[in-house]
């Protein structure tokens, strides 16, 4: 699958995050500028655009990914397939599409659109605030992986029983839950109904 390449300003790694911009958005998701990452992210935080992506496999169990150490921002936690920000006029579909890329080493199959949720989430460890507007994606992984080590640490796929046991041991991203309640309307159609989400 090609990259699609990044602008200058885009193209550094997690130890210069706030190099990166971020579309901000109203409540309503319309654009009304940009920020850089880290600045967007600092507390009270600036409501910019995200997305986050549920990938399964042919048994219906979603595939999670750990959080790589080295990032400046939740590291080393559980959450879902794959999350970030479109650069400030990238679609969210090829925003998601390409950084399922980057970071898993595969390319999605039947993803499409599962709606938006709004949150703001403070992250008691980073003093970091998520105040997303958030574009939901579900599909099917069917490629083995190929993770980049400076994005993920690990990878599982999980059944909703172990994703609950999982939960509870932690720890998990501050979204993380409002993502996949938001999500689970897609989900279930994708997976169907004897998958359990």
């Amino acid at each position: 699958m090609p990259i699609t390449p990044a602008p200058a300003a885009n193209s550094s790694r997690n130890g210069a995050a706030e190099a990166i911009l971020l579309e901000l958005v109203d409540e309503d998701g319309t654009t009304i500028g940009t920020a850089e990452k880290l600045s967007a992210h600092q507390a009270p935080g600036q409501l910019h655009r995200a997305f986050s992506v549920f990938l399964f496999d042919e048994r219906g169990r979603l595939l999670l990914q750990r959080r790589a150490l080295g990032k400046y921002h939740s590291p080393g936690v559980w959450s879902n397939t794959c999350c970030g920000h479109p650069y400030p006029g990238e679609a969210p579909f090829a925003a998601a599409a390409r950084r399922v890329w980057e970071e898993l080493g595969v390319s999605p199959s039947l993803m499409a659109e599962a709606g938006t949720v709004r949150y703001n989430h403070p992250d008691p460890d980073s003093g970091l605030v998520e105040q997303e507007f958030n574009h939901l994606f579900v599909g099917m992984v069917q490629s083995p992986l190929r993770p980049d080590p400076d994005e993920v640490g690990e990878t599982a796929f999980v059944t909703p029983e172990e994703l609950l046991v999982r939960h509870e041991q932690g720890p998990f991203s501050a979204w993380f839950m409002t993502v996949l309640d938001a999500a689970r309307p897609a989900i279930r159609e994708l997976t169907g109904p004897g998958a359990g989400w």
